[in-house]
């Protein structure tokens, strides 16, 4: 068979996506993908129609049709073959057949297309490997990571021990009653201004620090707990350089850099979920996914041969996957998590995935944070706006929450009401709700402003943003036991809950 192109267009004839794999010009394919919603006949049952030299050979997918342009002279039956692939490939990547959603997607919808035809034949693929392809998994990079990572971890090591020795240097000059340099941020998580170091108060009056050593370990030290990784990237890659670099990386990671220092013991369980969401302005869920990891970090070879018990709560139906080499039968039967051959050892000094797990829906009831946003126009050219939110998952604690609201360039909108603190950001042309808490307490609130010049679909999309210590899943690690006797082990865990994507519009 010969393709000439592939296609996703609406059912009104508006192309959305299209690949051709022969020599055509664009004027000639464009007429093609546009007689093909004028040759579409109702109340007929297949799913082909034919000019007098092409085939059109169509799937509907909903809102849309996925088009197959061939010879006529190719083989009917590989060309639905072929057709149900492409069809097959499509939710790969988009999870609504909507026409944002194939726009938002269309490189790798075109990268995929590309995997099943090679000018104009088919390729002998699957799903599977076209994925693989797409994705593009490679041994070298994953070395490459695993070397990265260890890289980090003798980094850090070097930053404890350098830590260590400015702590002795501060109290041996605290002993001799010499004037200890002022440095911010070491510690905590604070900020820095400017690298500024006091001059040590010696007798000798003439003398000024000629090698700001403490200036420069003060400023590692603060940004440790804003962004270990990219302070370690720096660290190892500009030196002394490092201040700078890691004051420009702050807005980035805001939104995990809330989650405090915590005690880590030699065995340590880190849960984290991330949430994805897109809720319609008038209401209904178009997409709801979170995605859930537990890991595991052990420090102490005495406690590589280990099982974690997991009290699981959740009535949702999440769906869990454990690692390959964990024990399955033993998590469904008694909820534990051990490796398969209970002699081997967890690999020590590495964050170990062992659990993850995945959830969508549809319903309302599974958005934790509700907004409802009103704008409506006011008569004098421009729109009054009313926001307002809801708590529904009122076990949780929501921090830092931040709902970034657009406006009209050029707009300066009034508030006149609002709980919280909110922020006008006229560069970006943006109104931010920030909210420290949301909880049980303050479930609910309201913003009311006012906007000139504006309509009400200015106001959209927007977004949210949030982090929490407590975990959408009703899971939580409560008992950690050696494999051999039984006997339970310390550990730490801590729990970080945050979204990734959440827009309203």
């Amino acid at each position: 068979m010969v393709l000439i192109a592939a296609a996703v267009c609406t059912k009104a004839g508006k192309t959305i996506v299209s690949r051709q794999f022969v020599e055509m010009t664009k004027a000639r394919i464009e007429g093609l993908l546009a007689a093909f919603p004028k040759l579409m006949s109702s109340g007929k049952q297949h799913t082909f129609v034919e000019t007098d030299s092409v085939r059109y050979v169509y799937q509907p997918l909903e809102k849309l049709y996925m088009v197959l342009i061939t010879t006529k002279a190719s083989n009917i039956l590989e060309d639905l073959e072929t057709l149900r692939l492409f069809s097959r490939v499509i939710p790969e990547y988009c999870r609504n057949m909507e026409e944002s959603e194939i726009t938002e997607n269309a490189f790798n919808l075109i990268f995929a297309f590309d995997e099943i035809v090679a000018l104009g034949y088919r390729e002998s693929v699957n799903l599977a490997q076209i994925r693989t392809y797409v994705e593009m998994d490679s041994h070298e990079e994953k070395v490459y990571m695993a070397v990265r990572q260890s890289q980090e971890r003798e980094a850090k090591n070097k930053m404890r021990e350098k830590a260590k020795e400015l702590q002795r240097q501060r109290l041996e000059a605290g002993k001799k009653g010499y004037k200890t340099p002022s440095i911010a941020g070491f510690g905590s998580s604070s900020t820095f201004t400017s690298p500024v170091v006091e001059t040590i108060d010696l007798p000798k009056p003439t003398y000024t620090p000629a090698k700001p050593v403490l200036s420069a370990k003060a400023m590692k030290l603060g940004g440790k707990s804003r962004d270990v990784e990219s302070f370690v990237d720096q660290l190892k890659s500009e030196g002394e350089n490092v201040i700078s670099q890691v004051a420009a990386n702050k807005p980035v990671v805001a939104k995990l850099a809330s989650t405090p220092n915590i005690h880590m013991e030699e065995v340590h369980l880190k849960q984290e979920e991330k949430l994805m969401v897109s809720v319609g302005k008038d209401g209904g869920i178009q997409s709801f996914e979170l995605h859930g990891l537990v890991t595991l970090r052990i420090t102490d070879e005495k406690y590589a041969k280990i099982k974690v018990y997991l009290d699981n709560k959740d009535k949702r139906g999440i769906q869990l996957q454990t690692h390959p080499n964990v024990d399955k039968e033993l998590f469904k039967l008694k909820s534990q998590i051990g490796l398969k051959n209970p002699s081997k050892p967890f690999p020590l000094g590495t964050d170990v995935g062992v659990l993850k797990w995945r959830y969508q829906s549809q319903d309302e009831s599974a958005l934790p944070l509700t907004i409802n946003c009103w704008p409506s126009e006011n008569g004098q050219g421009g729109c009054d706006v009313n926001i307002e939110y809801e708590l529904e998952h009122t076990h949780l604690e929501l921090n830092d929450v931040t709902i970034n609201i657009p406006l009209p360039i050029g707009c300066s909108p009034v508030v006149a009401e609002c709980d919280g603190e909110y922020k006008h950001e006229s560069r970006r042309n943006l109104l931010q709700w920030v909210l420290p808490v949301i909880d049980r307490s303050n479930k609910s609130g309201a913003m009311e402003f006012s906007a000139s010049s504006s309509m009400p679909s200015d106001f959209f999309p927007l977004t949210v943003s949030f982090t929490s210590k407590q975990p959408y899943a009703d899971l939580k690690a409560v008992e950690v036991l050696h494999v051999d006797d039984e006997t339970p082990v310390k550990f730490s865990s801590e729990t970080l809950f945050y979204t990734e994507r959440y827009e309203i519009v």
